[in-house]
């Protein structure tokens, strides 16, 4: 028995003995000799070195995991959804193992367990510093008091921030020199990575299943994607006219994507793009023809376009015609019109004075052209630019001011966020550090005077530094770049302003200036105080500003991804790219509270808060709003602590697979009907429709005809509602609907109202007996309104004065 065993020893040893007589050969370089090694070369892995950072990150996602553990053993009990139950289990399973690997992992290379420098005492501790997408031990406290759908949702909410905080884990270990060399260790990494994404999508889509709102997975297109509405009707869906769109590409998908259209294959294509980074631009393709800001003159809109602008005569509202088109490309493309003079801002290094399409090549060049245009538009037909004003960072948006006791010139306030230019190109651009050189192109804004008479003569006149600190001077004086905390936005640094919006009668301007939201004193026009600043660690981007009607309040936009990003998914916080509403009290800004679209959308959706203007309803405050591709947004934001949405639109994504942007670019209340520019498609119009939320009076008052026809969002001018009938309805209705009036006192308004407007149509006056009960009904509101408080005694004081108001129209 024994000889065979000896016989297999041998042949053990004979295969061992001819294996080691083999030569093994290490590769050079390319190019470089091959050379022999010995086994004990070959096997001495002692150069790969397993580093601290690879021990740090094992230790810690061990504790991250037990985490997910934690919240995962809370399902079975709270959660009535089989789907939410198989997903806790599939995650139970998957991380026990994982920690069990990682467990052996630290065992066979010595080291410890768990980080001594970690407190270990309670997985539910703040650990965001160290491991992002850790719970708090509140968030998990909260999780655990809720059952059912409120637990569902909660649970799907943490648990994507949880993986969210995984994958960036890895991000980060991976960013250090020499780490993950290891075999076990790279593909963890990477198995972590890719599951971990993938499962945050399962659980992205089972959460926005759980929303019944319409706008909920609307079906994708370019010209035929899925509609939802509340109260709002559209009236035409006007595409983009010859000359800004590619008729090869008109809806601005990459190549990638076409060609798989063409060839009838919906899968994922290979994209290089980064769809995480925050800084990269939207697509080319279609931004050269993106659709932007709009602006209004009688019967006129203008529509900005990365590509030039074009006028539209809407004479007849809901059948607006093209008037013409004007190409002279360099983005963004914003548009103001005063009188005759229409004024575009121009920021991208291709634009050119003589608005050729061809670009500048040179990097310094005579024929660029970056900062404010302005046209002649005596003839709507044929604009001619008359002068171009050149600023160091370009202009991405402007603002004009009208100063009461200047008749002869107009004044722009010029926001640059761009490049600065160099100093060879234009006299007097620095892109020097505000500690360094005071003259730095940056943490400024520009004044601009246009003489109206002389449009050929505009300069900039004056270079505020109105972020300078007010005891040292310093010019960068306000938020300087960065994250506020654990669990926080990372903000922009304040050297410039995306938007200010002027409201010269009230002598105010309210600045969204990156990193801070800023309240100026615009009293002397060229030369505006900073009143106060705030800062949101929510705040992403201060993006742009809307005051109320009564300039006492002011809405904040952060464009949280910079426009181009899905940020309204299910799992994206409700105060990140949102709406901040302030109060302004003895000049100075007062937080009252967040509003954000409450439809989740896609991946495949840029959405995040955008530019929008008040709708003039006597007696609140209601602010119509674009979202991108997450629509328009109507609230109402008269209860600055609870704002509500009372209608909205919104489509589907522009493509089905790849996010391209899309969307609306704004949306502006005017003249009775709502406006809206569409980046990728067109223009679009809507009409309100009445419901419980907003009634056909209010829509009516706000409907009457402004006695300023000209509307630039970034001007803002008090609305006076004049005395009519149906501005009465509207403040009667408000307060029928918050049961501030008597039933008796409501039905003898209502039947004077009407009879008041029967007289005023038929031209009557003189009805002594209307004129009494008005005048009665008018001091008893006043009588009210002296023991209200709040938005109900300005409805009944407001109401009092229209009534007087109609008595006398009646005399």
């Amino acid at each position: 028995m024994s000889k065979p065993l000896l016989l297999g020893m041998a042949l053990v040893l004979t295969s061992t003995l001819s294996l080691a007589q083999v030569p093994i050969i290490q590769p050079g370089a390319p190019g470089q000799p091959s050379r022999q090694i010995s086994a004990d070369d070959a096997s001495n892995l002692t150069n790969l070195r397993v580093t601290d950072a690879d021990v740090k990150f094992m230790q810690g996602m061990i504790m991250h995991h037990q985490q997910a553990l934690e919240m995962s053993a809370l399902v079975d009990s709270r959660s009535n959804q089989q789907d939410v139950k198989l997903l806790s289990e599939r995650i139970a399973l998957s991380q026990a193992d994982e920690i069990t690997m990682m467990q052996e992992w630290l065992q066979n290379n010595n080291k410890p367990l768990t980080d001594p420098e970690m407190d270990h005492s309670a997985h539910g501790s703040d650990h965001a510093q160290m491991m992002p997408g850790m719970i708090s031990a509140a968030e998990l406290a909260s999780l655990a008091a809720t059952d059912e759908l409120a637990f569902d949702t909660l649970f799907l909410q943490l648990m994507i921030k949880h993986h969210q905080g995984a994958v960036t884990m890895v991000e980060r270990l991976l960013e250090q020199p020499g780490s993950a060399q290891d075999s076990v260790m790279f593909e963890f990494t990477t198995e972590v990575s890719t599951e971990q994404k993938s499962e945050i999508e399962r659980m992205t889509a089972m959460l926005a299943g759980f929303s019944p709102d319409p706008r909920v997975n609307l079906r994708a297109g370019f010209q035929d994607a899925g509609e939802a509405s509340l109260n709002m009707e559209l009236l035409f869906a006007l595409a983009k006219p010859d000359g800004f769109f590619d008729p090869a590409n008109p809806a601005g998908l990459p190549m990638s994507r076409l060609r798989e259209l063409a060839a009838g294959d919906t899968a994922d294509a290979d994209d290089e793009a980064d769809e995480d980074d925050e800084t990269a631009e939207p697509r080319p393709s279609l931004l050269n023809f993106a659709n932007t800001d709009i602006a209004f003159a009688p019967n006129i809109l203008i529509a900005g376009n990365y590509h030039g602008f074009n006028i539209y005569d809407i004479s007849n509202p809901r059948s607006p015609q093209l008037q013409s088109s004007v190409v002279c490309p360099g983005g963004q493309g914003d548009v103001s019109v005063v009188g005759n003079l229409l004024i575009m801002s121009v920021e991208q290094t291709r634009g050119r004075l003589d608005c050729g399409l061809e670009g500048v090549a040179d990097p310094v060049s005579t024929e660029r052209f970056r900062g404010i245009r302005v046209f002649d538009v005596s003839d709507f037909s044929m604009p001619v630019q008359v002068a171009a004003v050149q600023t160091c960072r370009g202009s991405h948006t402007h603002t004009v001011i009208s100063d009461p006791d200047d008749k002869e010139n107009i004044y722009i306030y010029n926001s640059g966020t761009s490049i600065v230019r160099k100093g060879e190109e234009l006299e007097g651009c620095l892109d020097e550090s505000p500690y360094k050189d005071p003259d730095t192109a940056r943490f400024r804004i520009e004044v601009i005077q246009i003489p109206i008479a002389r449009p050929h003569e505009a300069r900039i006149v004056s270079r505020p530094q109105v972020f300078a600190d007010a005891d040292s001077g310093v010019i960068a004086g306000l938020w300087d770049g960065g994250d506020h905390g654990p669990g926080t936005q990372t903000t922009g640094q304040t050297n410039h302003c995306h938007d200010i919006t002027a409201f010269p009668e009230i002598g105010l301007a309210a600045g969204a200036c990156s990193g801070n939201g800023i309240l100026f004193d615009i009293s002397d026009p060229l030369n505006p105080v900073r009143l106060d600043q705030v800062i949101d660690p929510g705040f992403a981007y201060w993006h742009s500003a809307t005051f109320n009607n009564d300039g006492s309040k002011v809405i904040f936009t952060d464009e949280w991804g910079g426009g181009s990003r899905a940020r309204c998914r299910a799992f994206d916080p409700q105060t990140w790219g949102a709406n901040a509403i302030y109060d302004i009290v003895d000049g100075k800004l007062q937080f009252g509270g967040y509003y954000k679209l409450s439809a989740p959308q896609t991946e495949q959706e840029n959405c995040v808060a955008h530019n929008g203007s008040l709708m003039p309803v006597p007696g609140r405050d209601i602010f119509i709003q674009a979202w991108y591709q997450g629509g328009i947004s109507v609230s109402d934001f008269t209860d600055t602590s609870s704002p509500i949405e009372i209608a909205y639109f919104d489509r589907g994504p522009v493509d089905e697979e790849k996010l391209i942007l899309g969307g609306y670019w704004s949306a502006y209340w005017y003249e009775g009907l709502i406006y809206a520019t569409e980046i990728a498609r067109g223009l679009d119009a809507f009409a309100l429709l009445p419901s419980d939320k907003l009634s056909a009076n209010e829509i009516a008052a706000a409907s009457l005809r402004s006695s300023e026809a000209d509307f630039n969002p970034q001007q803002q001018r008090r609305y006076v509602w004049p005395a009519e009938p149906v501005v009465a309805k509207a403040y009667l209705d408000q307060l029928r609907r918050s049961g501030s009036i008597a039933e008796g006192q409501d039905q003898a308004l209502n039947v004077a109202l009407d009879q008041v407007d029967a007289l005023l149509k038929s031209g009557s006056t003189g009805d002594s007996d209307i004129m009494t009960t008005l005048a009665v009904q008018a001091a008893s509101l006043s009588e009210q309104g002296a023991d209200e408080t709040g938005a109900t005694q300005s409805r009944l004081l407001a109401m009092a004065s229209t009534l007087q108001g109609l008595a006398e129209r009646l005399q």
